[in-house]
């Protein structure tokens, strides 16, 4: 039975690290290929707290309830609270500064 376990476990923690790889590497692109800093902030803010989180919740399953995964837990869960309120702090700046959206057909990239 815990062989079981143990592999449904390890299971886990491959599809947890391998989808917080693949966020961040969508946080990743969108940063480098997005045009304006209103769309490169919610790229940032969506797809890099879950590329953190999955890749947190690997470390946590990883090394149990020991005194690193408690800490691997708090990280998940400041990481979940800072990240879209940094996001929106640099969008409400840059809307503040004038910065106007890129529409379709704009020149500029």
């Amino acid at each position: 039975m815990m062989d079981a376990i143990a592999t449904a476990r390890v299971g886990l923690i491959a599809v947890f690290a391998l989808l917080g790889l693949f966020f961040s590497f969508v946080s990743m692109v969108g940063v480098i290929r997005l045009p304006d800093v209103y769309s490169r902030a919610h790229t940032a803010s969506q797809a890099d707290t879950l590329g953190a989180g999955f890749g947190l919740a690997a470390v946590a399953l990883t090394v149990g309830w020991e005194g690193a995964g408690f800490k691997s837990v708090l990280l998940l869960f400041f990481i979940f609270v800072t990240n879209p309120t940094a996001a929106h702090a640099i969008a409400r700046a840059a809307f503040e500064e004038g910065i106007v959206p890129w529409t379709e057909g704009d020149d500029r990239r």
